[in-house]
């Protein structure tokens, strides 16, 4: 297919691909020395506070990962472990015994001020001693330490180090609960392993939530055991006309175990009642009269719909979020609910209402785009707002509408946090329908301040889709998401920040992102050779 086409409305649209090239392509280049250490509070997402000390600690042979009795600890060890010894060549064993030496995990109950995913870093001549709370905030302490290790701690093969750790204090606790990426997997299927590789991407920064759009047009992607003809008619095709693909229970179940692993939580989303041309065509009888239609291979959007006053529409809707619900562990579910123009506002409303009833009725919180406006919000329900700086003045009054009646909001402004827009006129991948996103522009702005008359308290936190009608591979991906990920991941964490210190920061991750092989722009607009 051409990589070059661009969609109307929305138009939703591990480690290799290693990339060469200058600021319009995949780019290697800049970053850090491999044996530079970076400065205590160069990384990304910024900390909450920072107090560098004079000198560093020095990761050797005789380094132990120190984790004391804790399970949870241990798994973060065994963690860290794997990551540091391909690169460092150390045995770095993992142990109970207490010591004042190595690299100390220690999870402390009492340290209530770091919440549930905050920690503390101490580097010091002795030792580096990671606390926290929670799991997930020792987690997270780790991927400071590995922003602090040099670049080439990243590398599988030995290295020569030495493998050095800038002495002081780190405190940090995240701004947002909710830090978000998702991957559209029905324009273009990514396999268990694409993704996995990519949750490890993610969790560097923090991220802690995967969305995974399971379901659209061009493809359904998940097995239902009620309903087979889904996976068996609606998965085989993808945009512009490729070959598709689809996950069964089991590899749904290892991409949530992969997922949980890196603490991060999977939100499965299935789109109603628009997005819906695979599924009605695996089902006839979800059609109007029954009648046979095509699944969808173009990119056009909002001419599909689930019949609203059909009883199989219902008996359709309860089985798959029953059934995907039951795969699920986490806290949400999403119903997509967005571009459903061939639905009437009025059939929209009934459908809405009672999908989210089916939400509930099976122990999860509903999410849904924010279309939710033109339907009564269920209790507790959650809000993903895709809108940009020219969206209308009456699509954002119903944003409000929603939050007045205590929905939480996503924050993911197209112009600013959609990973598939093109950087600038001359790609070749992605679209431009919200403008164009260069790197500087997905930074420049404040979830607290973006809309006008929302509550800091009403925004549940941010996250950066990816939407795949021109994306086919892991390198496609890549290159869109790095270095912009970065940007919403350090508003969801940071929540503040200055855009002149950030494109530091920022540039300082390209030895990071080489030594993993990942493909990256190499934006003009980032000081990629002064770090």
């Amino acid at each position: 297919m051409s990589c070059s086409i661009d969609g109307g409305g929305r138009g939703r649209g591990g480690r290799g691909g290693d990339g060469q090239g200058s600021g319009d392509g995949p780019a290697a280049g800049g970053g850090e020395s491999p044996a530079r250490t970076p400065a205590l509070g160069r990384v990304v997402p910024a900390p909450s506070s920072v107090e560098p000390a004079a000198g560093v600690h020095t990761l050797t042979a005789d380094t132990a990962i120190r984790v004391g009795e804790s399970d949870d600890a241990r798994a973060v060890g065994e963690y860290l472990a794997g990551l540091l010894r391909p690169s460092t060549g150390h045995p770095l064993p993992v142990t109970s015994e207490d010591g004042a030496d190595g690299v100390r995990l220690r999870l402390d109950a009492a340290e209530s001020a770091l919440g549930a995913e905050g920690y503390r870093l101490e580097s010091s001549d002795a030792s580096v001693t990671l606390t926290a709370r929670e799991p997930a905030g020792l987690f997270h302490a780790v991927q400071t330490l590995r922003q602090l290790l040099p670049a080439a701690v990243e590398k599988d093969t030995a290295q020569p180090g030495p493998w050095t750790v800038p002495r002081g204090t780190i405190t940090d606790v995240p701004a947002y609960a909710y830090r978000g990426a998702m991957v559209d997997v029905a324009r273009h299927f990514f396999t268990v392993e694409q993704i996995k590789r990519y949750v490890d991407q993610l969790a560097l920064y923090k991220i802690n939530k995967l969305h995974l759009h399971l379901t659209d047009d061009q493809g359904w992607r998940i097995a239902v055991d009620s309903w087979p003809k889904l996976t068996s008619v609606g998965a085989v095709t993808a945009v512009g006309g490729g070959s598709g693909g689809f996950y069964t229970k089991d590899d749904y179940r290892e991409i949530v175990r992969y997922a949980a692993s890196r603490h991060l939580e999977v939100i499965p989303e299935i789109d109603f009642p628009g997005h819906t041309a695979a599924a009605l065509a695996s089902y006839p009888e979800l059609n109007p009269e029954g009648e046979t239609s095509e699944i969808h291979t173009g990119v056009e959007v909002g001419f599909s719909s689930l019949t609203v006053g059909k009883d199989i529409t219902y008996d359709f809707v309860d089985d798959v979020i029953r059934e995907i619900a039951e795969l699920t562990p986490g806290e949400y579910l999403h119903i997509g609910g967005d571009e459903a123009d061939a639905t009437s506002q009025e059939d929209y409303a009934v459908f809405m209402e009672k999908a989210q009833a089916v939400v509930a009725k099976y122990g999860k919180t509903v999410v849904a785009w924010h279309q939710l406006a033109g339907a009564r919000p269920a209790p507790g329900a959650v809000a993903q707002y895709w809108g940009y700086d020219d969206t209308s003045a009456a699509e954002r009054a119903g944003v409000l509408g929603l939050v007045g009646q205590g929905v939480r909001l996503i924050l993911s402004p197209a112009d600013r946090t959609y990973l598939d827009h093109k950087y600038t006129a001359e790609e070749e991948l992605g679209l431009k329908w919200a403008g164009l996103v260069e790197v500087d522009r997905s930074y420049d702005w404040d979830p607290a301040a973006y809309l006008d008359g929302v509550p800091r308290e009403a925004v549940l936190g941010v996250e950066a889709p990816v939407w795949t009608e021109t994306l086919e591979t892991t390198e496609q991906l890549e290159y869109m998401a790095f270095p912009r990920l970065l940007s919403t991941a350090e508003r969801g964490w940071s929540s503040g920040g200055e855009w002149d210190e950030f494109r530091l920061r920022l540039a300082g991750q390209a030895g990071r992102w080489e030594a993993m092989g990942i493909t990256y722009y190499k934006s003009p607009t980032v000081p990629w050779d002064e770090v």
